[in-house]
């Protein structure tokens, strides 16, 4: 916007893991980022220190709590307490992607629910409100007792393949969990959908059993919230193309794309995967195969109408 944002108590900051993302953000909104600095000491210790005056201000803090995720957060946490002790008059934590949300229930005997201990210390902290995306497990907002915005990348994503035109398609989930999710898609791009039965027998080790829905003879678009190890994504790749898909493409919103990822999408029939930029994508990972596609256009929209007190709900159609 060339004439800027006219709100000055509206002020965006950003730390270490997505300042790209930010400058977008505060771009699209009108306004510059603001100023301050986040550097170690020499024995690790972050130190942060905010170089303009926040006082009585509405501040919106950009961080995705990606890898190295422990970095990250102690990251916001000081950052959260330096703005509540300058007196902010807000503090709205702007999470693209939430760090530890698989970790939401007891899976296990004797397992921590870690999503719930994030939540816990970011109000502790001071934070106001958080405004996220595509949050892996929806109840996770139950666990702030602050207010919780949580975006949706199906909208975005939705688009892109709607300019596609594919002609016979099918939205296929990797998963149980996901349907909801592509049953959205679907419903954009007025498809079926199929859902792949896959059995976990550890973590990050996927098996996939068999597929729910007609795929045969169609282009299957898988969608996932997330991307980690792409073992799921790529197995039920192989799967559906097995099973007589002509084509397969994937999508998701958060691009984890650990250890051995950008290998399995390479070697996989996968043909292209669509991404959102929650969590930036370092050279090594950036392959003619990955395209990605801005969450900042959502999220200034949602950060003007958080702060003009307009409904964020607008933004899920």
């Amino acid at each position: 916007m060339s004439t800027g944002y006219q709100d000055r108590t509206l002020k965006v900051f950003t730390l270490n893991s997505n300042p790209k993302l930010a400058a977008e953000i505060a771009e699209q909104i009108g306004v510059k980022l603001g100023e301050c600095s986040v550097t170690s000491f020499s024995d690790g210790e972050i130190q942060i220190n905010i170089e303009e005056s926040v006082r009585g201000c509405d501040v919106y803090v950009v961080q995705s709590t990606s890898a190295p995720v422990n970095q990250h957060i102690m990251e916001l946490l000081i950052m959260i307490d330096a703005l509540k002790r300058a007196s902010a008059a807000t503090i709205n934590v702007v999470i693209p992607y939430y760090g530890y949300a698989r970790q939401d229930r007891k899976a296990r005997a004797r397992e921590p629910i870690t999503a719930k201990l994030v939540a816990d210390i970011l109000q502790v902290a001071g934070a106001s409100r958080v405004i996220t995306l595509d949050l892996h497990a929806p109840q996770i907002q139950g666990f702030f007792n602050i207010p919780v915005d949580q975006l949706v990348g199906v909208p975005i994503l939705g688009d892109y393949w709607s300019e596609k035109e594919f002609a016979d398609v099918v939205v296929v989930s990797p998963d149980h969990g996901g349907v909801s999710r592509a049953r959205q898609l679907a419903e954009r791009l007025k498809a079926p959908i199929a859902i792949i039965d896959k059995r976990r027998p550890r973590p990050n080790v996927a098996e996939v059993m068999n597929i729910v829905g007609n795929i045969k003879g169609k282009t299957a678009i898988l969608i996932d919230d997330m991307i980690d190890t792409a073992g799921t994504i790529s197995l039920a790749a192989n799967a559906l193309i097995k099973n007589g898909a002509t084509d397969v493409y994937a999508c998701c919103t958060h691009p984890v794309l650990s250890g051995p990822a950008i290998d399995r999408i390479t070697d996989s029939p996968i043909k292209e995967l669509v991404v959102t930029n929650s969590i930036p994508l370092p050279i090594e990972k950036q392959t003619d195969k990955v395209v990605t596609l801005s969450v900042a256009p959502l999220i200034s929209e949602a950060i003007i109408r958080v702060h003009e007190q307009l409904s964020v709900s607008v933004l899920f159609d």
